[in-house]
């Protein structure tokens, strides 16, 4: 049997080849494997129990201990398909007092304690991804929070809510750090203008006066002080006499121009870098039928989704933009084109991890610098 960083590395590659393309098998090819590195008896269904059953409705996975008592919910979703997911999640975990829920979509793995205070999102205890992390470092969280050995014993939640609680106390400090710093501004702090005042010495070798410092904290609060325009001049156009050219200028005058890549020893033009997108998708689902189907496999952008069968799917709650910024790689496939040229080059290297090795590796295209 495998270890979990041996298990792991395996996942990792498969996921990035858009292996999982359904929540079922992410559960079987993603998430059983990995319970079962973590010593969890996956074929004991009163231990590791599927489909749990709630009231009518069903949890994804129970892990329990005792036998046939929740300890852990798990929900799974098929990659790319979390969002609004933490919801349901807690509700099932709220309903059975079950101290512990995790949502995953194989690639993303959020650790949960349903009972503590704040949003979905504030009780999070950690959120790890898996082509993001190192093994090591994943393999470390996996263990600490959802081994077999450890939610028996009852350490993984401890660890979990001692995390939680570093976490809660960072965001509250991080809260109240602004108000702190505008109560010392309209306090006038003594120890505040004493520093000042010292500073102002160092710097000019006069110690300020401690109302002049004062006044000056006061202004702060007061005015917004505009960066001044008066004597700036305006940079000449590329190519005037005694201007240099910048490479600013030169990447301004590059967009304009045409761009070459290759593909299987042959080269292609292309008028933008949403062109060679368009051609890229096209000549790759040509060359690799399983191509598209392995890419929406893929986690996507945040809300959106580069490809997808419906123009709708691809800008969620925008179909102003599904009209006018989407074009069709092949019948019934469609593409989102409202991008950057960084998140063009993003969205190809992504294809060439999807596609067939052997395919991906005839592919030669830049359109950012």
């Amino acid at each position: 049997m495998m270890d979990l960083q041996e298990q792991l590395d395996r996942l990792r590659n498969a996921i990035r080849q858009g292996t999982f393309r359904s929540e079922a098998a992410v559960s079987q090819g993603v998430v059983l494997p990995i319970r079962n590195a973590l010593g969890w008896p996956v074929f004991n269904t009163a231990v590791v129990t599927p489909e749990f059953s709630l009231e009518g409705r069903r949890v994804d996975f129970a892990l329990c201990h005792p036998e046939n008592q929740p300890a852990v919910f798990v929900e799974v979703k098929q990659v790319g398909m979390l969002e609004g997911a933490d919801r349901q999640l807690f509700e099932y975990a709220f309903h059975r007092g079950v101290p512990m829920a995790i949502l995953t979509d194989g690639q993303e793995w959020s650790f949960y304690l349903p009972g503590e205070q704040g949003r979905y999102t504030e009780r999070r205890v950690y959120k790890l991804d898996l082509l993001e992390r190192d093994v090591t470092e994943a393999s470390e969280r996996l263990r600490r929070y959802l081994s077999y050995d450890r939610t028996a014993s009852g350490q993984a939640l401890e660890a979990a809510r001692s995390d939680y609680k570093d976490v809660a106390r960072t965001r509250e400090i991080d809260a109240t750090i602004p108000r702190a710093w505008r109560n010392l501004l309209q306090e006038q702090d003594s120890l505040l203008l004493d520093l000042l005042a010292e500073k102002v010495e160092d710097l000019c070798g006069y110690k300020a006066d401690l109302d002049v410092c004062g006044r000056f904290i006061e202004s702060i609060q007061t005015s917004a002080i505009a960066p001044s325009t008066k004597g700036k001049v305006r940079p000449a156009p590329p190519g005037s006499p005694g201007t240099p050219d910048r490479p600013a200028a030169r990447r301004r005058m590059r967009s304009v121009e045409a761009f070459t890549f290759s593909f299987r020893g042959k080269d292609y033009h292309a008028g933008s870098a949403r062109d060679v997108m368009l051609q890229v998708f096209r000549l790759l689902a040509e060359s690799d039928p399983l191509f598209l189907e392995r890419f929406v496999a893929r986690k996507h952008g945040r809300k959106r989704r580069y490809v997808a069968r419906e123009k709708t799917e691809l800008y969620p709650g925008r179909p102003d933009l599904a009209q006018v910024a989407a074009a069709e790689i092949t019948p019934g496939w469609w593409m989102g084109t409202n991008y950057s040229r960084r998140d063009i080059q993003k969205i190809i290297f992504l294809a060439r991890e999807v596609v067939d090795p052997e395919i991906g590796k005839t592919l030669q295209v830049q359109v950012e610098e």
